[in-house]
């Protein structure tokens, strides 16, 4: 919390938070560039490293390109701890941190929601959370997870009628490191008829503590799924840090699933 509430002290740094929610997906060039008036190169590249250390924002690279995301589970984290007990409407309207536009003429588009969360457990505990439906129930919206973790097998979420609620494929599954799989939402009937989108989860120790990296991307443009998920992930995430970190589940309710 003290790296957060630092690293939004400063005007130039809110600026830049600001300059990603107009636009999110920016290149280290482009920020530059927005910026020029306030601040040099320098300047930009140095409050950018404040800010990842602060994750609230997150980098992906890809090619010659350095994208820089929003990352909104610090803000929810916030949230959780004073104001969510008080004003529960102002808490869902603070993870609508991400925006849906992409630069034109990049040949590789950056992935579309990406998420940063340091939490202190360890791999395979990470990783039990991920894949046993008895944990994923605690926090994934009561819905437990479905699979033989193998290569091409069924990755589903079910709820407590056997419904299946999200119906995936499993990609990659490198335990404890890296699980890869489609989505694809079945609560909607607009959103189960999209094509397969992709969720990959990265998981790498740091000291006493495991920083995860969740990208949700492969979306076949501004569908009604991409537009879904950015408020359900934020969710997700703190509730997963709040069971790992505390053994009880996080006492949030949402009319997302």
């Amino acid at each position: 919390m003290n790296d957060i509430f630092k690293a939004l002290a400063d005007p130039h740094r809110r600026q830049l938070l600001d300059t990603l929610y107009q636009k999110d997906g920016q290149t280290s060039r482009e920020l530059e560039t927005a910026l020029r008036a306030a601040m040099g190169r320098f300047g930009v590249m140095k409050h950018l490293k404040i800010l990842e250390q602060a994750s609230l924002i997150t980098t992906c690279k890809l090619g010659r390109f350095k994208y820089h995301y929003l990352n909104p589970v610090p803000i929810q984290e916030i949230a959780d701890r004073w104001i969510s007990r008080f004003s529960k409407p102002w808490v869902q309207e603070l993870t609508h941190m991400k925006h849906i536009l992409e630069k034109e003429n990049v040949m590789v588009a950056p992935p579309k929601h990406v998420y940063v969360m340091m939490i202190k457990t360890t791999p395979e505990k990470l990783w039990a959370a991920l894949t046993d439906p008895k944990l994923t129930v605690q926090y994934f919206f009561a819905h437990r997870v479905q699979s033989t973790l193998k290569t091409g097998a069924d990755f589903n979420y079910l709820d407590t009628d056997n419904k299946i609620m999200l119906r995936g494929k499993v990609i990659e599954a490198t335990q404890p490191k890296k699980l890869v799989t489609t989505f694809t939402a079945c609560w909607d009937p607009v959103q189960a008829k999209e094509p397969p989108s992709q969720v990959t989860y990265e998981i790498e120790q740091q000291g006493n503590c495991c920083k995860l990296t969740l990208t949700h991307d492969h979306f076949d443009g501004e569908t009604a799924t991409f537009k879904s998920v950015g408020d359900g992930w934020p969710i997700i995430l703190s509730g997963l840090k709040t069971l790992l970190e505390t053994g009880k589940p996080l006492a949030y309710k949402a009319n997302v699933h």
